[in-house]
């Protein structure tokens, strides 16, 4: 019976001791395992969450041409102490296919760095279909051993290719194309060192918020073998959402054609800066807004830095003889002329072989002698002949109608010294000679000389797109309306609509039609004819001015035409400035607007006629 029992308790010893081996050898395989999870492999975790970065919006054409627009960029780095050195060149080979970076400046980049093993920058610009496929190479350069692990405390990990998000870039489709209407933009780094863009000009500036409203996507759920996130019903999407589009009033292939001509003629004309505006005038919508000044802002060079300024805008002169019809709107607005007068515009003629020979006029105003650009073979000038001959004499005799008040209340109501409201950054005001220095002599003497410089664009400033819009009010029945270059925005497929301001009545709708017919007669029989075409009713005024400076008038002129074209459907209004065309040598002609300005207004319209904006008629009656 002992021995039994004995034996029974051995077989009881020795099971308990076959079990505890048993499960000291579990928990140490166990251990071993979680070890290996934990310190060797370094796996990631079956759960993963990527944030998907919003970029800015893009600026569209009216006939939806992207001409500036948003994208990704990355860079690709390395840790070279993980580059197995004996797959370097594999690797070299490699990356260069999938990245077009060259064998060579890759090789000069890796070899350096193993000098000094660590982080390698190896490429910061890299778009983002590029990065996708290098994100593919690096899980196979993985499986191929071109990197090794590298021990660590507490284990060892393995560092590969690795293409990491930087920030965003600003590419321009069309090259210096609107330039500088749509501006440019500078690189801002965030809180996270990415990249992000900020309008300095232009459009870019101007509406920099909406282009920037964007929110950031988020994707999260499990990974799969090539670590991309597989989607299930736990999975959670919050989209990405881009910064606004803005889609603009412009079309790019009108506006591209008339920077072309105005490229040809600043070579001929040896000007500075050719301004050219087209407007519908009875909408405001701004179609094309060009100069000859232009640049590319992904290639700004050191002489582009003075065409960053949107001269239609910033660049304040004096206007010249385009102000007149503006001086006899106020003067037919107040009923301060009659329609049939005629006023003594003091030609001097003098006897010669029995006939009389005219010298241009000139009046005395305080201390100043001011004269006619033109002979006129008459003593009196009717109201038409002072417009559509300018007459600096027959418009000053007749402004002293006006008070000093009255005056600078009429250009006000205009827009002179006021800004247009345009949307585009930094626009000037211009200036206005102060009414105390309108009323100075007065009382005692009526014939004013500011009053008198200033009723034909002397003694004044103004900004291109000032005049833009005092001349679609003859146009569009007296009545002013805003510019604007923005159609509407839209925001993940949602548009809306810029809202216009109601147009403002400046003269009577009598007043405007006088002064339109007036300019259609300046076009037709005046200083204007080299900007007529048949088929067209065209109106507009030439204006040619010097441009001053420090306290003198320089030998330097600025010229302009301001107008309009219309067909039986459409109505444009239509501006041209030249600064500094050449004035001297063979070509000295060319700083008057009539052999300058008009002859690229004429251009223009034609260019609107060829791209269906206009249709000349031949039962259109010259008026």
């Amino acid at each position: 019976m002992i021995s039994k029992d004995n034996e029974n308790t051995n077989k009881i010893k020795k099971i308990t001791f076959i079990f505890i081996l048993i499960l000291l050898c579990l928990v140490i395989l166990l251990f071993s395992v979680f070890d290996t999870i934990n310190s060797y492999r370094r796996l990631p975790t079956l759960n993963s969450k990527i944030e998907e970065t919003a970029i800015r919006g893009d600026i569209i054409s009216a006939d939806n041409f992207k001409i500036t627009r948003s994208t990704k960029i990355y860079k690709a780095v390395i840790d070279t102490r993980h580059l197995n050195i004996h797959t370097k060149d594999l690797f070299i080979k490699l990356f260069s296919i999938y990245s077009n970076m060259s064998i060579k400046k890759l090789r000069k980049k890796i070899n350096k760095s193993l000098l000094k093993p660590g982080n390698l920058v190896l490429t910061y610009n890299i778009d983002s279909k590029t990065a996708k496929n290098l994100k593919e190479l690096s899980f196979k350069l993985r499986r191929l051993g071109v990197f090794k692990y590298r021990k660590v405390k507490g284990g060892k990990i393995l560092l590969s290719l690795n293409i990491i998000e930087t920030g965003e870039r600003r590419l321009h489709s069309y090259g210096d194309s609107l330039s500088p209407v749509i501006g440019r933009t500078e690189k801002v780094k965030t809180s996270g060192h990415k990249i992000k863009l900020h309008g300095r000009k232009g459009l870019e500036r101007k509406y920099n918020v909406l282009l920037n409203n964007k929110k950031d996507g988020v994707l999260s759920g499990s990974r799969d073998i090539l670590s991309y996130i597989s989607f299930d019903r736990k999975s959670t999407i919050k989209k990405r959402v881009d910064g606004a589009n803005l889609i603009l009033n412009i079309p790019l292939t009108l506006q591209k054609d008339i920077e072309m001509i105005l490229d040809i003629y600043k070579k001929k004309l040896s000007a500075d800066e050719i301004i050219v505006a087209v407007m519908e005038s009875s909408s405001g919508k701004i179609l094309s807004l060009a100069s000859s000044n232009r640049f590319n802002p992904q290639r700004i060079k050191q002489k582009d830095i003075s065409f960053f300024n949107v001269n239609a805008i910033e660049y304040q002169f004096e206007p010249g003889s385009v102000i007149k019809p503006i001086t006899m709107a106020l003067l037919l607005d107040k009923n301060k002329v009659r329609k049939n007068e005629l006023i003594f515009a003091h030609n001097r003629a003098q006897q010669r072989n029995g006939k009389n020979n005219f010298k241009k006029g000139r009046i005395k105003i305080g201390k100043y002698y001011i004269k006619d650009d033109h002979v006129f073979k008459k003593h009196y000038l009717s109201l038409d002949d002072i417009i559509i001959h300018s007459s600096n004499i027959g418009i000053l005799k007749l402004a002293q109608r006006l008070k000093a008040t009255e005056m600078h209340a009429g250009f006000k109501k205009f827009g002179f010294e006021q800004k247009t409201g345009i949307d585009l950054p930094y626009e000037r005001k211009g200036k206005l000679p102060k009414i105390w220095q309108l009323a100075v002599g007065e009382k005692k003497k009526r014939d004013n000389v500011y009053k008198a410089t200033m009723s034909y664009g002397q003694g004044m400033t103004s900004t291109f797109i000032q005049l833009l819009k005092a001349y679609s009010v003859f146009d569009n029945n007296g009545l002013a309306i805003k510019p604007k270059i923005l159609s509407y925005f839209s925001i993940d497929d949602n548009k809306y609509k810029i809202e216009q301001d109601s147009p403002k009545r400046i003269v009577s709708k009598k007043t405007a039609n006088e002064i339109k017919r007036m300019l259609i007669k300046t076009v037709n029989k005046g200083t204007g004819r080299t900007a007529h075409i048949d088929g067209l009713i065209i109106g507009g005024k030439t204006g040619t001015a010097q441009i001053a400076g420090r306290g003198a008038y320089l030998k330097k002129y600025i010229s302009s035409f301001f107008g309009f074209v219309n067909d039986k459907h459409n109505k444009y209004t239509i501006g041209v400035t030249v600064i500094n065309p050449i004035s001297t040598g063979k070509y000295w002609y060319y700083h008057y607007a009539a052999s300058s300005a008009a002859p690229v207004f004429k251009e223009i319209v034609q260019t609107l006629v060829k791209l269906n904006y206009l249709k000349p008629k031949q039962d259109i009656i010259k008026k």
